[in-house]
Order: structure tokens, then sequence, then C-alpha cells
């Protein structure tokens, strides 16, 4: 290296001399190696090159597509927004158009047109940089735009080239056009002549006449700066020039030429979007696993035409659309109203002042060196940031999902009201505290534990020490009553005391296993007593998992999106079954879940699902809602389907109006609304029933029972989150079953029952009686705690004076004497 390196500094300070005294023989050596350097350097790119496989696949590709469990198709996995048109569906005028202005001698050359090219060089040398690349060659870069590159670069071109002769090897002089004019970009997410046509004329590429044909052709050179809807004068210039090429070789007459090129522009412009299908949200999600899928398997989803089979029902799906679409825009006047510019919105000003904060804009200021305060007053006083801001804000949002549950195949889901402006998913992404349609889970555990639906416990307050001087006191909205409850009342009227009660008795620990073992599993569920409340966040996903476990008398079974994946000739490449069941609960548990939540249904917080639905099928259920309205969630079983609607702001310090925002008024009309139009196409069967044995749910007694369902204002302390579930305010549309009551001494007696597999399934019972709209009842008002003589018998149109539980007086209380609270005298 030492002797190498004097000698190279020698040769190049006597480079300069050598070059100046060069022999006739050494310049014509070194004018001759340039061109075999040149085609050196060539043969060495051609690896690097788009190979003849590849070229084949482009032809030959097809989109992956997403099909139903019936057959219909759901998605179509494209690389961009186009569809493909065969050459003689495309206008000719558009075929003489490109020809004339790109490459007139397309016929004459295998892909490159060296008279051009030399031509283009000689132009580029003196300063008037031209372009010389063949139709062939600019197919080459719209189809790899990746391997062969967009910078003007001797590389490029060279590979452009080597792939253009490739091109003109495997495909006909149609099949370049065809391909060519189908995948050439448009703007505005318009891929291909269709896409085009539609796009700024409103019509298909078989339709384009020659002024048409001309304008797209013209933005070839550059769309952006002769995109005809903002740049419309230069669109004319160049449509006039593609027309005056298209005279100069023939493709057009003189005459008409001058008739035409003084023609204004008429676009009809709109952009296309994207077609997403009936199940968008469900499509997202599996499309992240097919990608995943096809790397794994060696496929390309945009081009190997696969085809998945879901389980979802369009049926069921067209369904479960109508129904969050109709409850969520009932609900959404109603939160206009509430959350006004003038209304709460503008009462909420601390609240709205976080929301700014919030914001890219108000972060932009700040970091521009202005203060807080300059930075709100500017961004207040802008009435279309603050607009956007607020419609943003007070857009109610819904989720949706329906599964079977006995084969846990997904049948419909709606992950948000409308997939264009929210993609977030509600169904499986967003994480929203499930208020009581967690109880279940505790009674579960219960029963689990040796716990009857029969066993008692009184309405009383309750004190639960939390460690530290602190204790959780969770109450419901009338106060305790001092009533002694059944599991199964307490699970049916939604009651927080005896639920705190009953997670005494078992533990946080079991109740959060339990709710693992049926469904939540992805969810961080935290061991302390409130969770009895759902104060814990959830995905609906988990929860309607979770209850399609109940339904399956204990057995959990993981969700299933998909049973197959085929190739484009219908062969099977992998099939895909549902996994073993596992057990959860046991048998017996899960009819005494099944039957407790009947009463929720036929008794309790639930019963517009009969009255106002008319649904007479076997189902139980369960309503849920959080902390001063901000989340409804209901969730109905039936021995074919399970289905449960969340209800919600995104932004959880958005909450809902007291009189529609408990679960009974916001989630429960979606799902009542799915079920009533499933049952009725007998899409499934109205005469299904659980294996569990029926007993009809005992009323609750007059003043004694109040649920929680029964004041949305009802809290606990000192934890946030608690359940809250109001039944709805009465009116013709919601019958008041919610807070019907009797005195308990007329309550039935509760016969045993028998749970368990090999019990026979009993008949139907027959269905309750609907009420009429012009047979009103008064009911207690759900805006304070209920008033007894507020309170109607069933079976009598005069108040009847009602009666308290006391206990004995020799009686020892379970529970200190200082903590009953006698209930008011009546009035």
């Amino acid at each position: 290296m030492k002797m190498l390196l004097p000698r190279f500094k020698q040769f190049a300070f006597s480079l300069p001399d050598r070059l100046r005294h060069l022999t006739r023989r050494q310049i014509v050596l070194a004018v001759l190696a340039i061109p075999v350097l040149l085609l050196l350097y060539t043969l060495a790119l051609i690896p690097f090159t788009p190979s003849i496989s590849d070229l084949n696949n482009v032809r030959d590709a097809r989109p992956s597509v997403v099909l139903s469990a019936d057959g219909e198709e759901l998605a179509v996995f494209k690389r961009a927004n186009r569809e493909w048109v065969k050459l003689a569906d495309i206008s000719p005028h558009v075929v003489g158009a490109l020809i004339a202005t790109e490459d007139h001698r397309f016929y004459q050359h295998h892909g490159m047109d060296l008279t051009r090219t030399v031509s283009a060089v000689l132009h580029t040398v003196k300063g008037d940089l031209q372009g010389g690349s063949t139709i062939t060659q600019q197919l080459a870069r719209n189809l790899f735009p990746q391997e062969i590159g967009r910078k003007a670069t001797l590389k490029r071109k060279l590979k452009e080239a080597i792939t253009a002769l490739k091109i003109e090897s495997v495909y006909t002089k149609d099949e370049i056009l065809e391909t060519y004019l189908n995948t050439v970009p448009f703007l505005y997410n318009a891929y291909g002549i269709e896409m085009a046509a539609r796009t700024y004329f409103d019509k298909s590429a078989d339709k384009l006449d020659v002024l048409e044909s001309a304008t797209l052709v013209g933005m070839l050179k550059g769309t952006s700066y002769y995109n005809p809807v903002i740049n419309p004068e230069r669109a004319v210039e160049r449509r006039n020039i593609v027309l005056k090429q298209m005279v100069k070789h023939d493709k057009l007459a003189q005459a008409k030429f001058e008739a035409l090129k003084k023609m204004p522009l008429k676009i009809d412009f709109e952009r296309q979007i994207e077609t997403l299908g009936p199940a968008p949200h469900f499509t997202q999600q599996l499309r992240r696993w097919l990608i995943e899928w096809a790397d794994r398997n060696n496929y390309n989803i945009y081009a190997d035409g696969l085809v998945v089979r879901t389980t979802i029902d369009s049926r069921l799906q067209k369904m479960a659309n109508a129904a969050v679409a109709r409850q969520a825009d009932s609900l959404q006047r109603l939160a206009n109203a509430q959350w006004g510019l003038r209304a709460g919105w503008k009462n909420k000003n601390k609240l709205v002042q976080a929301f700014i904060r919030a914001t890219p804009e108000f972060k932009a200021a700040i970091e521009a060196g202005e203060t807080e305060e300059l930075a709100l007053k500017k961004l207040q006083s802008d009435e279309a940031f603050m607009q956007k801001l607020h419609d943003e804000k007070t857009r109610l949002q819904a989720g949706f999902l329906a599964m079977d549950p006995r084969d846990g195949q997904v049948r419909a889901w709606v992950g948000s009201r409308d997939f264009t402006q929210d993609q977030f998913d509600h169904v499986q992404q967003a994480h929203r505290q499930p208020g009581s349609t967690f109880k279940p889970f505790v009674y579960g555990a219960a029963f689990e534990n040796g716990s009857k639906p029969t066993d008692t416990f009184v309405d009383r307050n309750v004190e639960i020490p939390l460690g530290n001087g602190a204790f959780w006191r969770p109450t419901d909205g009338g106060g305790p009553s001092g009533a002694t409850l059944t599991l199964r009342q307490g699970l049916m009227y939604s009651k927080n005391t005896i639920t705190a009660q009953v997670m005494q008795l078992v533990g946080p620990e079991k109740v959060a296993q339990l709710a693992k073992a049926l469904g939540v599993r992805q969810s961080k569920l935290e061991r302390v007593p409130s969770l009895a409340l759902g104060t814990s966040p959830v995905t609906l996903k988990e929860m309607v998992s979770s209850y399609s476990t109940i339904a399956n008398d204990g057995h959990y079974i993981e969700p299933v999106l998909f049973t197959q994946v085929e190739d484009r000739n219908g062969g099977v490449l992998e099939a895909f079954r549902a996994k073993s069941p596992e057990t959860a609960l046991s048998v017996t548990t899960a009819q005494m879940l099944v039957d407790a939540m009947r009463g929720v249904v036929d008794r309790g917080t639930g019963t517009s699902i009969r009255s106002r639905f008319g649904i007479q099928a076997d189902v139980a259920g369960k309503t849920g809602t959080t902390q001063d309205n901000t989340d409804g969630w209901f969730i109905l079983m039936h021995p074919e389907l399970v289905a449960g609607a969340w209800v919600g702001f995104n932004d959880n310090r958005v909450t809902m109006g007291d009189s529609w925002g408990q679960g009974a008024r916001s989630a429960l009309p979606i799902v009542g609304d799915f079920f009533q139009h499933a049952l009725k196409s007998k899409v499934i069967d109205p005469q299904a029933r659980f294996e569990a044995p029926s007993t009809a749910a005992a009323p609750a007694s007059a003043g004694a029972i109040s649920s929680d369902e029964d004041n949305p204002s009802a809290d606990a302390e000192p934890m946030q989150g608690q359940g809250n579930d109001a039944a709805p305010p009465p009116d013709n549309n919601y019958p008041p079953e919610e807070s019907r009551a009797i005195p308990l001494n007329e309550l039935p007696p509760v016969p045993p029952i028998g749970y368990g597999p090999a019990s026979p399934p009993p008949p139907p019972p027959p269905p309750p009686a609907l009420r009429q709209p012009d047979m009103p009842r008064q009911e207690q008002n759900v805006q304070r705690p209920p008033i007894p003589n507020d309170l109607m018998p069933l079976d009598s149109s005069r108040p009847r004076r009602p009666e308290f539980y006391r206990p004995p007086p020799n009686a020892a209380p379970d529970y200190p004497a200082s903590e009953f609270r006698a209930p008011p005298e009546p009035r």
C-alpha cells in the first residue's frame, strides 16, 4: 500500500499532461469505450428490473374479495380506487388522443422510440428539456414505481427502457394501451380512465366525447398543473394542444378542430368515494389479518384474487346498520339540543377551554410564542374553528355487535355511525366502562360459589372498607329501603346495594377471574369492590362474547370472523374452525343467570324489549349506564343470537342527558330494533328456547325496590363510573314497567327451580299483554327518589298505601341499627 500511493499520486499529477497529448488512436478507443461501458452498465441493471413473471402477474392481477356467509360481497381489497375496463369499453377518442399526443409511432416501435429519444437528448442539451418516453415506458414507470424510481437520472431511464422492452415481449399493443389507461392516476384518488371519466364528467369511459377525451389526455403531462377543476384556463390550453396533435396525425379533421377549440370546459366534477361495503370496520379488521396471512403464505392480497369467506350474515348486517342509524340520528337531535353552541356548550366554558387546549391549532399558537390567554381568545373568536370543534366533540357515537353463541361466529359488526367520519372502531378498539352490564358476572360468581337465585339480602346502606380509612358506599337513587330482596330481584332491578353485598360475599378476585373466563380477555380489570358496578373499561366485543358464553351454557368460544380463504379458482387454501369450547361456568350456573336475566326483560329495566318492540321470544338481557350518563349499554341474549350496543361520545367528558342517556333509552332501542326485524324475517327462530327452566320474575314492592335505574343521578362515594341504569321516562312508546311495583306481602312464593341439562324444556309461556297507548299509568318521576304514593298497583286505578319492610321488634338485624333509614310516610 505504501508503494502504490506514491505511484497513484505521480499518475494523477501527470494525467492533465497526458490528456493534452492524446493520440488519434487513443481518442477513438476512448469514444468507443463509452457505449461499451454503457452497455455493460445496462446489462448489470437487468437483474434489478421487474421479471417476466412480475409482468404476467400484473396482467393477471385481481383484487381480493371478502364475502359474507350468505355469499354477498362485503369488500374488495384494491391497491387503488380504480375500476378496470376493457379497451373495447373505452371511447376511441381517448385512444386516438393518447397516441397522437404521447406516442404517435406507438405501433411502429418495440418499447423505445429511438428517433424520439435522440431528439429529446438533443433538445435537452440545448436547454429545452423534453421527455422522450413512449407509452410503454410510461407504463413501466406506472406499474413499478419503486423498482424503477421517478428521479430524472440515467439509471432510471435505463431501467425504464429495459422494463419497456420486457413489456413489449409479453403484452400485445392493445394490452399495453388497456393496462396504461387503467393504471394512470388522475388526482382526487381516481386511478384509470373509468374513474377519471366519472370524477370529471360524471359518465363512463365509453361515453367520453372528443373534447372530454382531449381534456383527460392533456392532464397526463401534469395532472396538478392542468387540473381542470382549479386551473381551467391551463386545462383548455392543453386540451387544444391535444386536439391540434390529433389533427396533425389524422385523428381529427381541421374544420372540426376549428370549431372545437372555441368550446368551453364542461366539467361535472364529483369525487369518487371508494366503496366501503356494509361492514367497513369489520373488513378493516379483516384486512389487517389477511395481510399478515398473505405474507406468511407468499400471497399478494391486491393481485392474487383471494376470496375470503366470513361469518357475517348480510341480512343481519343490513338490519344492524339500519338500527344504529335510526337510533343514533334520533339521539343526535337530543344531543344537539343539550350541547348546542348557545346552550350546554356555552355553559361549559372550562370544559370547552380544555377541548381547545388539546387541539393542534392551540399547540401551534403556543409554539409560535403566543400566551395561553391570547391563544384561547383568538381561537374562541374563530367561528369556523369553534363550530368544527363543537361538531367533533358533540357527535354521538355507537357500536353494535351480534354473534351466534353456539359457534362464536360474528353475524353483524357496526363500529361507528359512519366510517367516513369516524374510523375508530367502537366494537373492538373503544374501552368504556360497562356499568350495570357487568353485574351478571358478580351474580354468576355467587351462583358458582353456591348461592341460589332465591337467596336474600337486605336493601341497606353498604359501607365497604378500602384500607387507609377509606370506604366505598354504593347507593341507589331512592336510597335504601330495608326490603329483603332475592338475588334474582337484585339483578333484575339492577340494585347497587345488593350487588355490592354480593361482591363482598365472593370477592373482587373471583369476579375478575370469572369475567376473564367468560370473555373479557384483553382488558385489564381492577380487583377492587367497585368492579361490581362496572368501573373497569372493557370493549363491546368482550362483553358480547361474555354474554354469548352465558347463553351457551357457560362454554366460551372465541369469536370467529372468517371460515376459509380460497384462491381465484375456488380452491381452498386454508379453512378455519372455532377453537374447542372452554368451560367458564357450570351449566347450572349459566342457566341460573339466564333465568335471572329473563326477569330484566320481563319485569326489570329492559321491559321495552317486550312493550315497545313486541318481542315475545325467549330472551334475556341487561341494561347498563355509567356515571352521569357517559355510556349507555344493552345486551340481549337469544338461544341463536346475542347482540349488544354501546352509545356515547368519543370524549367521555361529554355526557348524555338524564332523560335519554340511560342504557334503556339510548342503547336498548338499537338492539330491540335489530331483534324485531331479525325475528320477523325469521333469520333467527322465534320459537327457539333456552334450556334454562323459566320462572316468572317476581315484581318488586312499592317503594321498597327502587332500582338504581330509576335515578340517573345516583352516585357512590368515593368511586366513579359505577353502574347507574335508569328506566325510560313514561310515554306511549316506553310503557312504565321499569318502575312497576307491588307490596312485598303480595309477592307470589318463589318455587324451587331445578337447573341442569337434564331438565326438559318447559312449554313457552303466554306472551305478556302489551300496554295500549290510550291506557297510561302514573309512574314515579325517574329524576327524583320515588315517592310511595306516585306508584300505582297493576290491578287498581287508585293509589294503594305501600308496605315497607321493617324488621320484627325482637329480630337482631344483620347490620347496625343506626344504618337503618326509615322510609318517608305516605302523603
